[in-house]
C-alpha cells in the first residue's frame, strides 16, 4: 500500500519535464560517471577537488583553517555547548582540533605527531580534501536530490519499505536522502517527521541509526584514501546495498525491535494509477514546485559550509586521539576482539589487525581507512564498506542523533554500532570475495 500524491501548482509540464530529466542526468553524471583526465579515472567531483589541491594549495589551507575556526567558535557563540555533556565534550574537541591544525602548520609539538601516518596524513590527505569535497559535493547533490529523481525513486520503493525495513512508505525518500545526502540533513528530516507524528519511536530510530550514514562526498574521501576510486561505482552501490541490508536485520533485533511502534495504516494508490505512473507524477510534481536552481544551490551550499566547519576540527582532534590510541594503547585491541572471529573465519589477511582497525571506526568513521590504507585491495574494499554501513561514530553522527528528540540513549547507540559492524562484516566480506573472483577488484 502507498500514499496518494497530490499534484501542486507549479511550472508548466514541459519545463518540469526538462528539469526532472536534465538536472537528474547532471547529478548522475557528477556522481557516478568516471572520466579519464590526466591519466586518472575518477568522477568529476574528485577531479575538481584534486586540481584545486594541486594548483591552489595555500588557498585551500587558508580555507580549511577558516572552516576550523568557524567550527571551533560556533558552539560557544550560539550556546549549543550547553545542550548536553556530549555537546560540551565535542565543543572542547573542536577547539583542540583548531589548535592542532595551527600547531601542525607551525610545526610545533613532539616529533611523534609529525610521522607520515599521523598529522601529515590527517591534515594533508583528509582535512584538505574534506574542505573541498564537502562544499563541492553539496552543490552537486542539488541535481541528484532536488528536482524529482529522489521522489520518483522513493515512490517506486514504497511497497518494500514496510515488509523489509519496518518503516512507512513515505520514509523511502527520507532513507535515500539520508544515504545520498548527509546524515545531518537526514537526521533533521527524520526528527521533524517524528515530532510531527509521521513516524513512531521505532520507525524514527530505525531510520536515524540505519540510513543516516555519511554522504557520497564523504565516501569519495574514503575511496581516495584507500585507493578505490577506480572501483567507485562498485564501492558506492555495494556500500548502499550492505547498509540497507544491515538495517533490515537490525530493525528486527534488540534494542530497535523493542521500541514502541504505533504504526498507522497507509492509504492506497489513487484509483486506476499504476505504481510507475504514481512515481513519475511524484518526480514531475517535485520538479514543478522545486525552488529555482540558484536558490537550491545557495541553500545546500550553505548547509555544506556549516557541515564542513562542524566536522573538520572534530575530525582532526578525534582522528589524532584515535590514531594515538591505535598506536600506543590496547583500546582498539580490546574492541577488536569482538570483531576478530569474523575477520579470522573469512580468512582476511592479518585478521586481528583488520578487526582492531575497523573497531576504531567507533571513534571516527575515517580511522579504519587511515589505519588500513596499505592493506591488500580486498581488505580495503571491506573496510570502505563497513566504515559507511556501521553508520554510527562518536565524532559526529552519535552526537547528532543524541541532539534529536528521538529517545535513543548512548548505551543503545553503542550496542547498535556493534550489531551493525558485525553484520556489515558478515555481508561485506563475501561481497568482496565475489567482486575479486569476477575481476572487479
Amino acid at each position: 500500500m502507498s500514499e496518494p500524491i497530490c499534484l501542486n501548482a507549479g511550472l508548466s509540464r514541459p519545463r518540469a519535464l526538462a528539469r526532472l530529466i536534465i538536472y537528474s542526468l547532471i547529478g548522475l553524471v557528477l556522481f557516478f560517471v568516471p572520466f579519464d583526465i590526466a591519466g586518472r579515472s575518477t568522477i568529476l567531483l574528485d577531479h575538481a577537488a584534486s586540481a584545486l589541491q594541486q594548483h591552489a594549495r595555500p588557498a585551500v589551507i587558508g580555507l580549511a583553517l577558516l572552516f576550523m575556526l568557524w567550527g571551533a567558535l560556533a558552539p560557544w557563540l550560539d550556546g549549543s555547548w550547553r545542550r548536553s555533556a556530549t555537546h560540551r565534550v565535542f565543543s572542547v574537541l573542536k577547539v583542540a582540533g583548531l589548535l592542532i591544525g595551527v600547531a601542525y602548520l607551525l610545526h610545533l609539538g613532539p616529533d611523534a605527531l609529525f610521522q607520515p601516518d599521523m598529522l601529515p596524513f590527517l591534515f594533508d590527505k583528509l582535512v584538505l580534501s574534506l574542505a573541498l569535497i564537502v562544499p563541492l559535493g553539496s552543490l552537486a547533490l542539488v541535481f541528484l536530490i532536488g528536482f524529482g529523481l529522489l521522489e520518483l525513486i522513493g515512490v517506486l520503493m514504497q511497497p518494500v519499505m514496510r515488509p523489509i525495513w519496518r518503516t512507512p512508505g513515505k520514509s523511502a525518500i527520507d532513507a535515500v536522502a539520508s544515504f545520498v545526502g548527509s546524515y545531518s540533513v537526514g537526521l533533521l528530516i527524520t526528527d521533524r517527521m517524528y515530532q510531527q507524528g509521521h513516524y513512531s519511536v521505532r520507525e524514527a530510530a530505525i531510520i536515524a541509526t540505519g540510513f543516516s550514514t555519511v554522504s557520497a562526498p564523504f565516501m569519495v574521501i574514503i575511496a581516495k584514501t584507500l585507493g578505490l576510486m577506480e572501483q567507485w561505482n562498485l564501492y558506492f552501490w555495494g556500500a548502499m546495498a550492505v547498509t540497507f541490508a544491515v538495517t533490515a536485520i537490525s530493525a528486527r533485533i534488540y534494542p530497535l525491535s523493542r521500541m514502541p511502534s504505533e504504526a498507522t495504516p497507509e492509504p492506497a494508490l489513487q484509483p486506476g494509477e499504476s505504481r510507475l505512473g504514481s512515481a513519475w507524477r511524484a518526480g514531475m510534481q517535485q520538479a514543478s514546485v522545486a525552488p529555482s536552481l540558484g536558490s537550491a544551490l545557495r541553500e545546500t551550499f550553505a548547509d555544506g559550509l556549516r557541515m564542513t566547519s562542524a566536522i573538520l576540527p572534530s575530525i582532526l582532534a578525534v582522528g589524532l586521539l584515535g590514531l594515538l590510541a591505535a598506536k600506543y594503547t590496547p583500546l582498539f585491541d580490546t574492541l577488536g576482539v569482538l570483531l576478530y572471529p569474523l575477520t579470522w573465519l573469512f580468512g582476511l589477511e592479518e585478521p586481528m589487525q583488520v578487526a582492531r582497525a575497523i573497531s576504531a571506526g567507533l571513534a571516527e568513521m575515517f580511522l579504519p581507512a587511515m589505519l588500513l590504507k596499505d592493506a591488500d585491495v580486498l581488505v580495503k574494499f571491506v573496510t570502505a564498506i563497513v566504515s559507511v554501513s556501521s553508520v554510527l561514530f562518536l565524532s559526529a553522527s552519535i552526537p547528532c542523533v543524541l541532539a534529536t528528540r528521538i529517545p535513543l540513549s548512548l548505551g543503545q547507540l553503542l550496542l547498535i554500532w556493534l550489531q551493525r559492524t558485525l553484520l556489515s562484516l558478515l555481508l561485506a566480506i563475501p561481497l568482496a570475495y565475489l567482486a575479486q573472483f569476477l575481476g572487479w577488484l
